[in-house]
């Protein structure tokens, strides 16, 4: 029997929780925030599932992990197809032959990726040094201008030039009419929402569960209490900053309800010129195919935002210095044998839903000496 602390309520500690428990361990759980699950938490208004921490859909290529998460909830089937909106004009994504026909008019794939060819021709051959000259080297540059450039200026908060090229080194380009965003073989939508997951997955009787609850309140306290803590926050803030500031970027949701069926038509719209100060709006009730109040619909806007200490950290910058930095704070993490950092903060990468819970049983396998998956 390990008593067990579990700092934070998102995937990978209610993951590891709940397996943990189903082995007979003690956990206690204990979550900042005032509710569970992380930024997948989801809360219903006019009978619609709302997204509080911006669009989460799932989806996966691993049927391991796909069947483990139908433990805790059916799933719709839903298609992530976003749209993007460049100063009213609309245009499919990901970058397909829609696109194309929209922006050139052109109707077949080798007519698509000649038009495509011709002006990835400005670079001369030359190897990308940055996200722009990555971005026109995939697709050109009238997309790059319209679909790419102020989207990802607005999202990370610099000049795409300054950018390293490896962030859309995987810029979903195709030359089909497939709107669907992911390649992935299994794709949907928990229906009632993913708040559920995690209340599921925290439900044993040995697990204890507190929310409002700050780890670096009692820091020490906890570490010396229990024999073994998971920590999914910010692995930079854990140690105080010491080895300096680790870089996030943040987000600002602005939600409204407002008193019509539909809105926009669609569950994920993009904003992709620079004067729009957000990047998308989402309306939630189309990730359930417009259940909910038909009188009523919740959209959020979604502003990137500089982060500084206070602020909730999205996404972590994977950029050189900032992956350098986390390796010396990974080897710092060596001399904290009781605390094992897990998660998108506590490891400091980008994590989709997906990976979130195959990292938790990858460690549930390590400290339990089980192959779970």
């Amino acid at each position: 029997m390990t008593n067990y602390l579990v700092v934070g309520s998102g995937l990978f500690g209610s993951t590891f929780a709940y397996e943990a428990a189903k082995r007979g361990h003690h956990v206690k759980v204990i979550e900042r925030r005032d509710h569970i699950a992380g930024n997948i938490y989801t809360k219903e208004v006019d009978g619609i599932q709302v997204h509080e921490y911006g669009a989460h859909i799932f989806h996966t290529s691993n049927k391991k992990i796909w069947d483990y998460v139908h433990q805790f909830a059916e799933f719709n089937r839903y298609t992530n197809s976003p749209i993007a909106n460049y100063k009213g004009e609309i245009y499919n994504m990901p970058f397909n032959m829609n696109t194309f026909n929209k922006l050139w008019g052109v109707v077949t794939p080798e007519e698509a990726q000649a038009k495509i060819d011709e002006q990835k021709a400005i670079l001369n051959g030359k190897k990308p040094e940055n996200l722009e000259e990555q971005a026109i080297s995939l697709i050109g540059t009238d997309i790059y201008e319209k679909l790419v450039k102020g989207y990802t200026e607005k999202q990370w908060g610099q000049k795409a030039t300054d950018l390293p090229a490896f962030i859309i080194r995987r810029l979903p380009v195709r030359l089909t009419y497939d709107n669907n965003y992911f390649n992935d073989t299994y794709q949907g939508i928990p229906i009632g929402g993913y708040t559920q997951i995690v209340e599921k997955m925290l439900a044993s009787d040995l697990i204890e569960v507190e929310t409002g609850v700050d780890f670096f309140d009692h820091k020490q306290e906890y570490i010396d209490q229990y024999d073994k803590v998971i920590f999914t926050g910010m692995i930079d803030q854990f140690f105080d900053y010491q080895l300096g500031e680790l870089e996030y970027r943040s987000l600002r949701f602005e939600t409204e309800e407002l008193d019509e069926d539909n809105h926009q038509g669609n569950a994920v719209v993009n904003y992709t010129d620079a004067e729009t100060p957000y990047t998308r709006i989402i309306e939630h009730k189309h990730f359930e195919f417009g259940q909910g109040n038909k009188h009523k619909t919740i959209i959020t806007k979604e502003y990137p935002a500089k982060w500084s200490r206070g602020d909730e950290p999205y996404y972590p910058v994977n950029n050189k210095q900032n992956n350098h930095l986390y390796t010396k704070y990974n080897e710092l993490a060596k001399s904290e044998p009781k605390v094992i950092f897990g998660g998108r903060l506590g490891q400091y990468r980008y994590y989709d839903m997906h990976q979130v819970i195959q990292a938790s049983l990858q460690l549930v396998g390590q400290e339990f000496g089980e192959k779970i998956i």
